[in-house]
């Protein structure tokens, strides 16, 4: 699957509201919740100690919430690609909720809409909806309003 590309302010502005696509889905690890744990420093043992976890209210280990949270960067750039632009930065989040677990083995992917376009001293200010959705649940495992800036 390839990125959507969406070129300058003009395409942005024309795309306000519209749902961008979806990337591919993304197995989530022991291996990798332990990293996510090991770089954080969140040991919580839902996460990480795999026994504990099985008698525990998820029936098994679970991703970190920020660990989901932050496969945006790696994911976000498989859905849509923004030219037309020098360089463009994380400025921010407004909401965010997770408000379903990520079970380790599962699957996740990354949904992007682009909510609202806003012109700023050489560039635009951009808050997209992220919606992290594992596989076969029916609610969505995080929901994040998330701002960026491009800049000309």
């Amino acid at each position: 699957m390839s990125a959507r590309v969406i070129t300058g302010v003009e395409g942005l502005k024309s795309n306000v509201g519209q749902h961008l696509g979806y990337s591919e889905y993304l197995e989530i690890t022991q291996e990798r919740v332990q990293q996510f744990a090991e770089a954080t420093g969140d040991f919580q043992w839902i996460h990480i100690d795999v026994e504990r976890a099985k008698s525990g209210p998820f029936g098994g280990p679970i991703a970190h919430g920020y660990l989901t949270l932050s496969l945006g960067p790696m994911l976000y750039p498989t859905v849509v690609r923004i030219d037309g632009f020098s360089m463009g930065v994380n400025y921010g989040a407004n909401k965010i909720r997770f408000p379903s677990p990520v079970p380790v083995g599962s699957r996740v992917r990354l949904g992007v809409k682009l909510l609202e376009v806003e012109e700023i001293a050489n560039g635009v200010q951009m808050t997209m909806e992220f919606t992290f959705e594992c596989e076969g649940s029916s609610k969505p495992s995080c929901v994040a309003e998330i701002i960026f800036r491009s800049y000309i």
